[in-house]
């Protein structure tokens, strides 16, 4: 079932914006539209890693889209991860950083899909360096892996090693700003 974002929701990320704007890096949670194609762009894997899980939009998507798919949602706010806890009491959510969630998975196999909401380009540079420094060891180690991400940006979210290559998939127009979904994986 997909949930809208109450006033609570829109209240709460925005004192977590103010507590720390460098990770949570928007003052709106995703659009239904945005949240969709994110979770869309997850479609076939076997576990899916919601890294920035915020106040759940994109949740909602990717419980709705992937049922019976297993869901791990990492957010490393403490009032957020609780919200989620409280909201799916089922699923497992992560109070943790991206880096120690995706390096803990690192040798399980399957079709792993990474859906991010990571603010890279507002993290403070050695965060950004080291979270994506982990998502593409963690991509390069199976060809079945994948990063969904999205950026307000019209560039790539962050510079990868040349084994792994970026592809803008789509640019979703209904969303506050406008954001453009990229996927990273292993080069062909």
């Amino acid at each position: 079932m997909f949930r809208l974002a109450t006033p609570s929701a829109h209240l709460q990320l925005l004192v977590a914006m103010l507590r720390n704007p460098g990770s949570t890096g928007t003052l709106l949670p995703s659009s239904r539209a945005l949240a969709n194609a994110l979770a869309s762009a997850a479609d076939g894997a076997d576990l899916v890693v919601e890294l920035g899980a915020g106040t759940g939009p994109v949740t909602d998507a990717l419980l709705a889209k992937l049922p019976g798919v297993p869901l791990i949602a990492v957010e490393l706010q403490a009032a957020l991860a609780q919200r989620l806890r409280h909201r799916y009491p089922s699923m497992d959510v992560r109070e943790a950083t991206a880096r120690q969630v995706v390096d803990s998975l690192f040798d399980r196999p399957g079709r792993i899909v990474l859906v991010s909401s990571l603010p890279f380009r507002s993290l403070p540079a050695h965060v950004a360096s080291e979270t994506a420094h982990s998502l593409c060891r963690f991509l390069a180690h199976s060809p079945e892996r994948k990063l969904v991400q999205f950026t307000y940006h019209p560039r790539a979210p962050f510079a990868a090693p040349r084994h792994l290559r970026w592809k803008r998939t789509s640019v979703i127009w209904r969303n506050t700003p406008p954001a453009g979904i990229w996927e990273l994986r292993l080069a062909p």
